[in-house]
């Protein structure tokens, strides 16, 4: 056994040397990756040939296979698993691949390109059913079977189960319409595949234990049906009464049957008997339905096998095995046992002495020899069923010749069944398909490419097949590519094995070597010498009718040579003429002919009627009312009644079958005529291309001519029509000018009012306009008025804040004043305390004075002058000096106002700059909306900006606020609370220093605003807040009066107490009137 390793190879030989291994397989394929890792193939699937095979990997390489060409080639690459394959499609080059993701791929195996992608399946596709004609299939998985049309790749039909009843398995029967559909339950429907109608349901048997059906087998006939699963039993069903007919109990080693096949065979019409029974064992059993019987098998438990497929031909068989290769065995090889012969059932007594006195003569079968002219007298003796006569009747297949004959005498014909299986071996066909390859391969015989127009037929596949069978004979013979009645002579065993082109052009090799001898030694005349020997068979058996035939003019070649240049296929029907070949291929070359003479004599009465050429030539050429029967007994009859000298079997040689390996030469024709014939064809063919040309020519040259002609007639008619034309288009000019005349006078009546009416439109459209426009504008001032009052409502808003702020601030001055007040009461009675102790001290330093006064009375004025006005100098003194601490610290507190000031003033800047900001976006946002010019909304600016300077005034109070001299301003309170704290030291100082710092204050304020800006922002959206400033000015003035108020109550308490000095209490209150 050979095997053979394709590891990463695109392309290469399957095997290197022809085995010869008869039981086992002609070579193992394997695939070893890197690392020595082997890469199992998955499944497989053969073409419709038989001859090719893909295979599937479970890395996703998809190759094929050619056994005839002993080739492999690398066709795709799918990058994942294959779960089924098909390769029996329409067009040959394209087959299907379904992969583990749930889609089904087609791909071409020659271009490699990827042709269609189809997708539908929720589960993994388990097989794939094609039609017999390739253009349908039908992909299963467990939940759904789905119809595709393979020339559109478009889903037709879709069948859904319930998740409790899976499918098992969905496909077609082979050459029907019909589908089966096998579910989980063992339930089996039959459904039409156009209307999808239900034709019928198997019963489920009820009789045993379940079976669990996984696997099913269909007849090529499509009569039997096969079924199996988790049992050692086969259920046999026939599908034409749907009953079950017959249950096969496999050998106890079976548990579980896991594939079913049936082996193809050519001549059993389909009605196949042997079955392929794969177990869980890994063996696949090949048994016999009808006798039960084991005939032979293939795998074992060490070498199991997962999946097998057989070729259609019958060839060849293709198992994948369960270690990742793949095993192809030759049928040939694993039947070449039960092909063989029985062995002899006669055992010949041989006498010594009579074997050595009398010599051995082989006679064969019907044949007649001449008396030796020897006066010595031989003895002929037959041995029956001797060792040399066996061998002479051994045919191939394990046939035997004798035995045939025996049956066709019996029944008059072969079964219908074995009909192709017994001429198969009757003219032990080689089968040369190398050399019929190299035929085919030539292409199409010129002198058969117009074969459909003198041979229509309506099925163009047998028109093709015809075509081809016909040009390989033309190939190896060149006299069949001049013989006009051979498509006659092989239309019959065309259409008869249409499915295997090989064979039928053996079949009609062998029947123009062996029965039509010596036609073509008159060509291209008919055979006169055949035709001659059949006109002196028919002399000497029937005169009477030969002289009939003569005297109305009527030839051999009118009455046999129809008949043996259709071999009978004009008159006679299919089975007549099955039956009447059977006879033919048993016996003689000689007995086609004598069947000629006896189809003429059983049709004799009918021939002696007729009298007219005509109807001699519709007789031959037309089906009669003949026993056929009749007419093969009375050619049995002439075989063996027909004197040796004019007997067709001495003219004509044996039956000589064909050589294996190349096909004999065949030159028995006139090759110098066949010659000139195709030299002259070949001329013809030249003249005719030629003539054609030549032909075309002229035609071109003639409908040159004709158009030409044309076009000058035309001309000259087009010429005659324009003059008459111009005639009358001036007579309808003339009348077209009065009419236009009239039209004008009235088209200008029209315009006047036309541009009456024009005007009156243009009024009504301006007044709209105008309206329109007004009405716009009143929308624009609208929601100008609006945006104004929105910004006055905002404005008082924020004035109502502000003086809610000021009535905050004055809430704050207010608890600052009461605050004060109660610091001025306690200063007060501090400084009551004080006077009290100072008037108490004054006192008694008064009672001391007086006391020393008393004493010093009688001293002079001037110490009492000098004394005054030491106190007044020291009085002034310490008012200067309060007065300098008071200015100092006002000082201060205005510089801090001041600072107050300049922030308030930068935050009012960057308010109006926001302010400023927001009115620019507002008005571009205006003219956007009311479309108005720019010089529209530059007025509305100006207006608002006049009515914001009546509304807002005095906006530069501020900035000339800062314009005064720090040293004259008093503190105030702005958007803060400034508070003044008064030093206690001298009542009298703190009211003199208020007053005189009151005026440049009152002098010197102004109203701020926050809404100051430049001159040049005119239009900008203010608001002001005078009002409240005013209010606060006026409760400050107020609020300065009021304390000025108390501190003069607070200076004239200690005058009203000081009664006991004047003098002193002027020079206390002195400083307080100044």
């Amino acid at each position: 056994m050979q095997v053979t390793d394709i590891g990463n190879k695109e392309d290469g030989k399957i095997w290197h040397r022809n085995s010869t291994s008869t039981k086992g397989p002609m070579v193992t394929v394997v695939r070893t990756a890197q690392q020595a890792k082997t890469v199992r193939f998955l499944h497989v699937a053969f073409d419709t040939t038989g001859e090719c095979f893909i295979a599937g990997d479970h890395h996703g390489n998809i190759y094929v296979f050619d056994i005839g060409r002993n080739r492999f080639r690398l066709v795709q690459k799918t990058g994942q698993a294959c779960t089924a394959l098909a390769f029996t499609l329409r067009r040959t080059s394209e087959f299907l691949v379904a992969l583990a993701d749930y889609t089904v791929k087609c791909f071409d195996k020659d271009t490699k390109q990827l042709v269609s992608w189809m997708r539908g399946h929720d589960g993994a596709v388990s097989s794939i059913s094609v039609h017999s004609s390739g253009r349908y299939a039908i992909t299963t998985s467990l939940d759904s079977a789905q119809l595709w049309d393979m020339d559109t790749f478009q889903r037709k039909r879709k069948l859904n189960v319930r998740q409790s009843v899976g499918i098992q398995r969905v496909f077609f029967l082979p050459h029907s319409n019909t589908i089966l559909s096998c579910f989980s339950d063992d339930s089996i429907f039959a459904w039409e595949s156009d209307t999808l109608f239900c034709k019928y349901q198997l019963p489920v048997p009820d009789c045993g234990p379940r079976i669990s059906y996984k696997a099913f087998a269909v007849t090529q006939d499509g009569k039997n049906l096969v079924s199996a699963g988790r049992s050692n039993l086969l259920h046999l069903w026939c599908l034409e009464n749907k009953q079950l007919i017959k249950v096969i109990q496999m050998p106890s080693q079976v548990r579980t049957i896991r594939q079913l096949e049936f082996l193809p065979d050519t001549f059993d019409s389909g009605a196949n008997q042997t079955l392929g029974v794969l177990s869980q064992d890994g063996v696949m059993r090949f048994i016999n339905i009808h006798t039960c019987k084991l005939l032979f098998q293939i795998g074992s438990p060490d070498y199991a096998l997962t999946t097998v497929d057989i070729g259609p031909n019958g060839r060849h068989i293709v198992a994948v095995m369960d270690n990742g290769g793949i095993n192809i065995y030759s049928l040939q090889s694993l039947t070449e046992e039960l092909n063989k012969p029985p062995n002899s059932q006669v055992v010949v007594v041989k006498d010594k002495e009579v074997n050595q006195a009398v010599p051995k003569v082989k006679v064969k079968s019907g044949a007649v020899r001449k008396p030796s002219s020897s006066r010595v007298t031989q003895t002929k003796a037959l041995s029956p069923a001797g060792a040399c006569d066996d061998k002479e009747n051994e045919l191939p297949a394990g046939l035997n010749k004798k035995r045939l004959v025996a049956l066709l005498k019996a029944f008059g014909e072969y079964p219908a069944k074995y009909r192709m299986f017994v001429w198969r071996s009757m003219l032990f066909l080689p089968e040369n398909y190398a050399a019929y390859s190299s035929l085919t391969d030539k292409g199409l015989h010129t002198a058969y490419l117009s074969l459909h127009d003198k041979y229509p037929i309506k099925s163009q596949k047998l028109q093709r097949r015809l075509q081809r069978v016909l040009s390989a004979l033309a190939h190896w013979a060149a006299i069949f590519g001049e013989v006009e009645y051979l498509p006659l002579v092989a239309f019959p065993f065309v259409k008869l094995f249409q499915n295997n082109p090989l064979l039928c052009f053996e079949v009609v090799a062998t029947v123009i070597v062996n029965w039509c001898q010596h036609w073509f030694e008159y060509f291209p005349n008919p055979p006169l010498n055949i035709l001659s020997m059949v006109e002196n068979v028919l002399a000497h058996h029937d005169k009477e009718l030969l002289q009939h035939l003569v005297d109305c003019g009527i030839t051999s070649q009118l009455y046999v040579w129809p008949l043996l240049e259709t071999l009978f296929s004009e008159v006679l029907t299919r089975d007549e003429w099955l039956r009447l070949f059977d006879n033919i291929f048993t016996n003689h070359p000689s007995f086609l002919l004598m069947t000629c003479v006896a189809y003429t004599t059983c049709s004799r009465e009918p021939l002696l009627q007729c009298s007219q050429k005509q109807d001699f030539e519709y007789f031959f050429h037309h089906r009669n009312n003949l026993d056929v029967g009749a007419m093969i007994k009375e050619a049995y009859r002439l075989m063996s009644n027909t004197p040796v000298d004019i007997h067709p079997k001495t003219m004509l040689s044996d039956f000589t079958p064909l050589t294996k390996g190349q096909y004999p030469i065949f030159n028995q024709y006139p090759e110098f005529i066949v010659e000139y014939q195709s030299r002259e064809r070949e001329k013809i063919r030249l003249q005719e291309m030629e003539y054609l040309r030549e032909r075309q020519e002229l035609s071109a040259m003639h409908a040159e001519f004709v158009r030409r002609q044309a076009e000058q007639e035309t001309y000259y008619a087009q010429q005659e029509l324009l003059q008459k034309a111009e005639d009358e288009r001036r007579n309808i000019l003339a009348q077209e000018e009065e009419k236009l005349t009239r039209q004008r006078e009235k088209l200008a009546a029209m315009k006047r009012e036309l541009k009456v009416k024009e005007l009156q439109l243009l009024d009504a459209s301006r007044r709209r306009f105008l309206k329109h426009q007004q009405k716009v504008k009143a929308s624009q001032i609208e929601k100008l008025d609006q945006e104004i009052s929105r910004k006055m409502d905002l404005r008082d808003q924020e004035t109502a804040v502000a003086i809610q702020d000021l009535e905050v601030r004055q809430m704050e001055l207010e608890a600052q004043r009461k605050r004060l007040e109660e610091h001025l009461l306690k200063d007060q009675e501090e400084t009551e305390r004080r006077v009290g102790d100072e008037v108490e001290m004054r006192l008694r330093k008064a009672e001391r004075e007086n006391e020393s006064f008393a004493q010093q009375l009688h001293k002079p004025n001037k110490n009492i002058q000098v004394n005054n006005d030491h106190e007044a100098s020291l009085a002034e003194a310490c008012q200067q000096h309060l007065d300098l601490a008071w200015e100092r610290e006002v000082v201060a507190r205005m510089e801090q106002v001041e600072a107050e000031q300049d922030r308030n003033r930068e935050r009012l800047s960057a308010i109006h700059l926001q302010a400023e900001r927001e009115e620019s976006r507002l008005t571009d946002t205006v003219r956007e909306a009311a479309g108005k010019t720019w010089e529209e909304v530059m007025n509305a600016r100006v207006q608002f900006s006049q009515q914001h300077k009546h509304i807002s005034p005095g906006k530069t109070g501020g900035l000339r606020q800062r314009s005064l001299p720090s040293s004259n301003r008093l503190p105030y309170t702005s958007n803060g609370t400034t508070e003044v704290n008064l030093p206690s030291t001298s009542a009298a100082c703190m009211t003199q220093q208020h007053r005189t710092a009151a005026t440049p204050r009152q002098q010197g304020r102004t109203m701020v605003c926050l809404n100051s800006s430049s001159p040049t922002e005119s239009t900008s959206t203010n608001f002001s807040l005078d009002r409240g400033r005013a209010q606060l000015d006026d409760g400050e003035r107020e609020l300065l009066k009021e304390i000025r108020e108390l501190r003069q109550k607070l200076a004239a308490r200690p005058k009203a107490g000081s009664s006991v000095s004047s003098h002193s209490v002027h020079t206390l209150s002195s400083p307080i009137s100044q």
